[in-house]
């Protein structure tokens, strides 16, 4: 049987993972990208950053997004959450800050849930390494719901 989580379980998802899919709308079609993401539960704001390109072309014109974070074990035993919210562009000190907090908060995460050390944003995203400064950027959360199904062990 599908469940609701609670907010405060949806929460933990976010803080517990990393990787999430971002839909957001181009020329009046739906796209959905993976990205890697912080939650910042002090603002409830998601962190992230990109390079200039589609993705982030196409959320300055309709900054309204949505994003969807899961745990998938099996067909019966997985949680997943889903916000929807508004895109937000950074710059300046504010960027950088958010950038070090989102480096920072995802190497803590990888090393807590796959035991291995990264010591550079480079070792789990490839973004730098592409041409140009990266365009940090914040999702402000409207609404977060989701569910989960838990079937026989």
């Amino acid at each position: 049987m599908i469940k609701k989580l609670e907010t405060k379980e949806c929460i933990e998802l976010l803080n517990n993972n990393y990787i999430g899919h971002l839909a957001f709308i181009s020329q009046k079609e739906p796209y959905v990208l993976p990205i890697t993401y912080y939650y910042n539960q002090a603002n409830n704001t998601i962190i992230a950053y990109s390079s200039e390109g589609h993705k982030v072309e196409a959320m300055r014109k309709n900054d309204t997004v949505s994003l969807e974070v899961e745990e998938i074990k099996s067909v019966n035993n997985w949680r997943s959450v889903h916000l929807h919210g508004t895109f937000e562009e950074l710059q300046g000190i504010d960027a950088k800050y958010l950038l070090h907090e989102f480096t920072q908060n995802v190497k803590k995460i990888i090393t807590r849930k796959e035991g291995v050390h990264p010591k550079f944003i480079g070792e789990f995203s490839s973004k730098l390494a592409e041409q140009g400064i990266p365009i940090v950027y914040r999702i402000n959360i409207n609404e977060i719901t989701g569910k989960y199904r838990e079937g026989p062990k």
